[in-house]
């Protein structure tokens, strides 16, 4: 183990690497309870989605474990698992379709990963846009945990409003949501996690909660519940689009953080065994998608156990062990995801966690700032990631040519804004 994984020469131990192991994992185990009560808004049975998102999680973590010798975890993403649940709602198909978009998808994902059209359509999309899109994903989950908790709901006058806090559900998300805040706030390793248990016992006790087993046999998992011709019937390609955009850029820009916060990166800018890693997430994403969830990406989680000292595959390796042993309790997630005030705080904070790249947007240039704004602004109200992208991608390029800049713009934005413009005006809707 110490030489497959090269732990002399990066610097680490057994030891460390158990120890970071389950740090990493422990900030980021919320997702098998969280995702399941997502997904589940979108009518996909619970124990389908809890299996689908260990599945992915194992699949896409080991990749990176044996083949790239990283210690940075896959999961499935927030913020793309309330778009699949939008994307059910608003274009009224089964989610079997909208799995077939993710398949797709995906698919896209590892052809991309392979070649360097990934690292050319990173390099593309300017900044702002990419911060944009971040930070408006963050709004719109926060706002679906406001939703799902009851402290904002709907208004005949103003569309929303502040909803009553004394009921129980929404008084518990409260609580939650403090607690939790402090937790963080005081650093707390496994904060989101330690939250989600507090308010669990304090649910349960108040009889909103109701645990009839802990452990069980692991469900059986459902294999290919995808509906790739409902895709094409239904002219999904800008879904597929919003998809593949939002787990690239996602991805990609917590891979880079996390390797340069554990030394990783070379001098020249670039990342050893870069191939590798990227494809990691792409078959997580894929293979998720034939189990039930929405797409994988890099966490960002991962730079816990970064910090607790992993530095190799090893860590992630224990992460993946500790997934497989999550199996066994489907009853705990299947009961905790059916109460909204245990996971809203959790969506309500990723939110909050995601809007970290606004402060890198240049505000003194309006032709960078309103393309950043429009999107952040439009995500949430239409509860759309690919509508917001859609508003970027479009402004961008045109605020830059009036602006005399248009040479500074890759094509390939011209391309996409085009094609946008296309389908807003003959596939509204889509």
């Amino acid at each position: 183990m110490n030489k497959f994984f090269r732990l002399e020469e990066n610097q680490t131990n057994i030891k460390t690497e158990l120890i970071a192991g389950f740090t990493t994992f422990l900030t980021m185990v919320y997702i098998v309870v969280v995702n399941p009560a997502i997904l589940s808004n979108a009518g996909v049975p619970i124990d389908q989605v809890f299996m689908a998102t260990i599945i992915a999680a194992v699949v896409g973590t080991l990749i990176m474990a044996f083949a790239a010798n990283y210690p940075i975890a896959i999961a499935p993403g927030m913020g793309l698992n309330a778009y699949f649940v939008t994307e059910v709602i608003q274009q009224d198909v089964s989610y079997s379709v909208i799995f077939g978009a993710v398949f797709l998808a995906g698919i896209l994902f590892v052809i991309l990963s392979l070649t360097r059209l990934r690292e050319i359509l990173i390099t593309a999309i300017p900044s702002s846009l990419k911060y944009g899109i971040t930070s408006g994903i963050g709004l719109f989950i926060a706002f679906l945990g406001l939703r799902m908790s009851g402290i904002i709901v709907a208004s005949e006058t103003t569309l929303v409003t502040l909803g009553d806090l004394t009921t129980p559900s929404t008084a518990l998300t409260v609580l939650g949501l403090i607690v939790t805040l402090i937790l963080i706030s005081r650093n707390v390793t496994g904060g989101l996690f330690i939250g989600m248990i507090i308010t669990g016992i304090v649910a349960y006790f108040t009889g909103q909660l109701q645990i009839e087993a802990v452990a069980s046999v692991p469900p059986a998992p459902v294999f290919w519940d995808i509906d790739i011709a409902g895709v094409v019937s239904n002219g999904l390609y800008t879904v597929i689009f919003a998809f593949l955009l939002v787990t690239i850029f996602d991805t990609t820009g917590t891979m880079v953080g996390v390797a340069e916060q554990a030394g990783f990166i070379r001098k020249d800018g670039s990342l050893p065994r870069a191939r590798a890693a990227l494809t990691a997430d792409a078959t997580a994403t894929t293979v998720g998608a034939m189990f039930g969830t929405s797409p994988s990406s890099a966490y960002i989680e991962s730079s816990s156990g970064v910090a607790a000292g992993g530095r190799t595959g090893l860590t992630t390796m224990v992460v993946a062990g500790l997934f497989i042993l999550s199996m066994f309790f489907s009853p705990v997630v299947g009961a905790v995801s059916g109460v909204p005030a245990i996971t809203a705080p959790v969506l309500i904070i990723v939110g909050c966690f995601m809007m970290e790249g606004l402060a890198k947007v240049n505000w003194g240039s309006f032709d960078d700032a309103f393309p950043a704004f429009i999107t952040i602004l439009i995500m949430p109200l239409t509860s759309s990631i690919a509508t917001g992208i859609a508003f970027g991608f479009i402004t961008y390029p045109l605020l830059k040519l009036v602006k005399g800049k248009g040479k500074e713009v890759h094509w390939i934005l011209y391309v996409f804004a085009i094609i946008f413009i296309l389908q807003m005006i003959f596939f509204p809707g889509h």
